[in-house]
């Protein structure tokens, strides 16, 4: 009888690849532009598979693919002489999608990689310039070389992901910039469900992890067309970047690659290449050129921008890190009481995880032995009279916390040799000659810059602006036109004029509904605004997070979908090669620790992961300094591509003359940093975090009591707030609940 089986398995198995192969090619109705087939290369995505897989209805896969195939689809390409790129217009990247205006793909190619556009499917180039309706006939023998000297082919091109989703919104479709045409980069812009989304009879629909599946099929489409020999670009070069809601779901897309957790919801849209079986596994395969190919929804690497994320810990974070100043001022006893005990459950949570880094990756010597050739455990402990400038609190833990802002800093004052256009200014506050700008050292300028001797151009200005973050080519994204960043045209937090986008996800609806993306003033003296009694707002939380933890639709705990620390280094995850996240030092949106144990995580599972928090950076800084994205996705590139150019950033050109500046307005930062040419800067926790509560931008200690989340994973009517999903914090509030209650108002 098992032969028999395994007989009749090898022959429905026959029958199927003949079955879908029958299909593509007779039916015409999966075609495959052979005149752009890709050059064989060693995928490690795309290896073809050893059997083939019997889907549960092998008619809806060739369905979908022949419904995804761009040879059928035929889009409208416009051809831009200016950044020499073709665009395409936007498409649908599912079958099945709840809201196609949320839910399509726009893709910008190089120009040198594309002979033209194939209008009747012959495979010739009809049209070379203008707009035209067909498929891309690609040139796979021409390369670019990048900004920074990368060399690419329509082959081995990165392709980079903009993930939208500013304050977990949904986002409009968009059509995919310009920008990354000179670095030689394809380009994908998509839109994405989000938190305000609605089906036309008024429900909600923008729960976790919509949004983030969105942006998964959105890879599929883009990588199964790239199969296809439909677009350049390579499969195994995907690189998502974004900022703030978008950094969190860069960062997401990357934490989360390819994990089986996500495909039901994949599934429902009607993705490509992904398909459940009638034994309730999966198959990820596409048929190209009669064979099973793999198909992953994962990046090899990723570029986030303050990325809100992890909202898990979030509040405990953000409450612990004001908490270690025992000189701020709450606005009221119980925001401070609450504070205190999230702190000590924060202390709790993380020593749970028995965290560890090992010393050489994060180049700080943590246990102080003189070398950084040792494993460290990461614990958080407290002492109240031996550490009372911290509230209590110390241990490894924080001395790495130290050691990344001492590192922040010193990385900025390495780095002002960059300058371009700042004015400097000498003790009595008299402007520099020109000659004398021209003659500063390091040690000089280190100097100005501690005490404040400096008035600062748009080369060190860390939030938004041209230079990177929200604008150019430095940034997680741009526009069509290579200026402002496109984070969602005609989309939420976006002006009719194409102004910078609302990182806060727009709207001045009341906060917690459905249609608002605001917090809370950080100056509130409302405990809420929302709930009468401590003993109400008790009440929602634990009705709340019991409907969460009973399981969406598919049994899922949406709260820990979203959470990237749950599938960094898990079984069944393709972790990215490399990953940095660049936060602002000073931005108040979510705690540095946040980004600081994502990076813990990647070190661990052996990806290369750094953190950046720029010195007085706000939300979603900029590059600076001669950084950009396009120079640290070629470095990479370089690190981890055979053959591939070594790439060395420029050095700095130096400042010859003075800005026009008239008296100095930096920072006097000589009270609380001390500066040595040769040892460099050295902060104290202490300090450390009395900066963090003074220059952020919101002083709260957490997104969900106070602030009712800016962002958020489930919302609720237009009446009510959004429902509450925090276990920590329900977990103090009925712990504590009589003390808390009483300082309730």
């Amino acid at each position: 009888m098992k032969k028999f089986r395994n007989m009749l398995a090898i022959f429905l198995a026959l029958v199927l690849v003949l079955g879908i192969a029958a299909c593509g090619t007779c039916s015409g109705e999966t075609t495959t532009n052979n005149n752009s087939t890709p050059p064989a290369a060693d995928h490690s995505q795309s290896q073809s598979a050893d059997t083939t897989v019997i889907t549960a209805d092998s008619t809806e896969k060739t369905d979908i693919e022949s419904a995804l195939n761009l040879a059928n689809i035929k889009p409208e390409w416009t051809y831009s002489e200016n950044a020499d790129a073709w665009t395409m217009a936007i498409v649908t990247a599912v079958t099945n999608a709840e809201l196609p205006d949320c839910q399509g793909v726009s893709v910008c190619v190089p120009g040198a990689y594309v002979k033209g556009v194939d209008t009747d499917g012959d495979g010739n180039a009809d049209v070379s310039s203008g707009t035209a309706s067909g498929i891309l006939v690609i040139d796979y023998d021409a390369t670019v070389t990048s900004t920074n000297g990368q060399v690419y082919t329509a082959a081995t091109a990165p392709v980079i992901i903009n993930t939208g989703a500013a304050g977990y919104s949904a986002q409009s479709n968009q059509t995919a910039g310009t920008t990354y045409a000179r670095e030689g980069y394809i380009n994908i812009a998509c839109g994405n469900r989000g938190k305000q989304s609605t089906l036309s009879d008024g429900t909600y629909t923008g729960d976790a992890p919509s949004c983030l599946v969105d942006q998964k099929n959105a890879v599929r489409f883009v990588k199964f067309n790239i199969l296809l020999g439909n677009l350049p670009g390579s499969v195994d070069y995907f690189v998502s970047t974004g900022g703030s809601g978008g950094g969190a779901h860069a960062t997401m897309l990357a934490a989360t690659s390819n994990h089986s957790d996500f495909y039901d919801y994949e599934i429902s849209q009607g993705a490509v290449g992904v398909y459940k079986n009638s034994d309730g596994s999966y198959s990820t395969t596409v048929t190209v050129n009669g064979s099973e190919v793999e198909l992953s929804d994962g990046l090899w690497g990723c570029m986030a921008y303050s990325a809100i994320t992890s909202l898990a810990e979030a509040d405990m974070t953000l409450a612990f890190e004001y908490y270690l100043n025992p000189d701020y001022s709450f606005n009221t006893d119980f925001q401070k009481q609450l504070a205190e005990y999230l702190a000590a459950e924060y202390m709790e949570y993380i020593n749970a995880q028995n965290l560890s880094v090992d010393e050489s990756k994060v180049g700080f010597d943590l246990n102080g032995d003189g070398d950084t050739s040792d494993t460290v455990a990461l614990t958080i402990e407290y002492d109240e009279t031996g550490h009372t400038d911290t509230n209590g609190y110390y241990g490894t833990y924080l001395d790495l916390y130290l050691a990344e802002f001492e590192q922040s800093l010193q990385d900025y004052i390495d780095r002002l040799a960059y300058a371009e256009d700042w004015t400097w200014f000498n003790s009595d506050g008299t402007a520099l000659s020109d000659s004398e700008v021209a003659a500063m050292t390091d040690a000089d300028r280190a100097e100005a810059f501690i005490n404040g001797w400096y008035v600062k151009g748009s080369t060190g200005s860390g939030s938004g602006g041209k230079e990177g973050g929200l604008g150019g080519s430095g940034g997680p994204d741009g526009d069509f036109a290579g200026g402002l960043p496109d984070m969602g045209s005609g989309g939420p937090g976006r002006d009719s004029a194409g102004g910078p986008p609302d990182m806060n996800g727009g709207s001045s609806n009341e906060v917690g509904t459905p249609d608002s993306g605001t917090t809370q003033s950080a100056s509130s003296k409302a405990d809420s605004a929302n709930y009468a009694s401590f003993e109400e707002m008790l009440a929602a939380y634990q009705a709340d997070i019991a409907e969460i933890q009973a399981g969406d639709e598919y049994g899922n705990n949406i709260v820990d979908l979203y959470n990237p620390l749950n599938y960094i280094g898990a079984e069944g995850t393709d972790g990215p090669s490399w990953a940095r996240i660049l936060m602002g030092a000073s931005e108040g949106d979510i705690s540095m620790m946040n980004s600081l144990n994502l990076q813990i995580a990647w070190l661990n599972a052996g990806t290369d992961a750094e953190i950046e928090w720029q010195w007085n950076g706000g939300h979603v800084p900029s590059e600076i300094f001669g950084d950009s994205l396009a120079l640290y996705v070629d470095t990479m590139y370089g690190e981890y591509v055979d053959g591939a150019v070594k790439i060395t950033k420029a050095a700095a050109s130096g400042q010859i003359s003075n800005g026009d500046g008239t008296e100095p307005a930096g920072t006097d930062l000589s009270g609380w940093v001390s500066y040595d040419s040769t040892s460099g800067v050295s902060m104290t926790l202490a300090g450390t975090v009395a900066y963090r509560t003074s220059g952020a931008v919101k002083a709260m200690p957490g997104f969900d009591v106070m602030d009712y989340g800016q962002e958020d994973y489930v919302f609720g009517s237009s009446t009510a707030d959004a429902r509450h999903w925090d276990i920590y914090v329900l977990k103090v509030f009925e712990e504590y609940a009589d003390t808390l209650a009483e300082l309730f108002h």
